[in-house]
């Protein structure tokens, strides 16, 4: 359950929900990150290949800060309350402000799969997306075989669109993915059912 955020002038917000605390990734999260940004089996429909080292680890956490700067996005590191290990992340990118439009990301360490953990963590982004950033549509791309991602967003009211045929080019080969979309009124529906 969502429980609220913290935000302190131009700072990065802070979310909280039962279990976690959703906070900025440092780079002094690069070992966490790196953990499972390495792991075959997370990084199966990431994009990019397993990271090879710490630098890679600390290029993508400056990524994040980067499309925070710029107002393109915000990604959270995702850990437990009681713990400031980060085991996932979650949040937007590609953020279209004059469209109210973003897409929404999300990974976890496989050793916290099949926890609810990506649900919780997604539930309160996505609150967080619709109330604080006044967006009126979130979409995800994914990838048809990633079977698990596509549950967890349909779970959360996401509506398949349709397929984008070879719409990246990731990891030597070209990609289809799924559009999928959840907007404002759907969410607030889903609310009060």
């Amino acid at each position: 359950m969502f429980l609220g955020w913290i935000m302190i002038a131009d700072k990065f917000p802070v979310i909280e929900t039962d279990r976690l605390v959703l906070r900025q990734i440092t780079k002094d999260d690069g070992e966490d990150i790196f953990k499972y940004l390495s792991d075959e089996k997370v990084m199966k429909y990431y994009g990019l290949e397993p990271f090879k080292s710490i630098g890679e680890a600390l290029e993508e956490i400056e990524w994040y800060q980067s499309t925070f700067d710029e107002d393109s996005g915000i990604r959270w590191g995702i850990t437990l309350k009681g713990n400031r290990k980060v085991i996932g992340s979650c949040g937007f990118l590609n953020k279209v402000p004059q469209h109210y439009r973003s897409e929404i990301g999300f990974e976890l360490s496989k050793d916290f799969w099949g926890q609810g953990i990506a649900n919780e963590a997604l539930e309160a982004v996505i609150t967080y997306g619709f109330e604080q950033l006044n967006l009126q549509r979130i979409q995800a791309l994914i990838e048809p075989p990633n079977i698990l991602s596509r549950k967890l967003v349909e779970r959360n009211g996401f509506i398949k669109e349709g397929l984008l045929r070879n719409y990246e080019f990731t990891c030597g080969k070209f990609d289809d993915l799924f559009m999928y979309s959840l907007i404002k009124q759907d969410f607030k529906n889903n609310l009060l059912s």
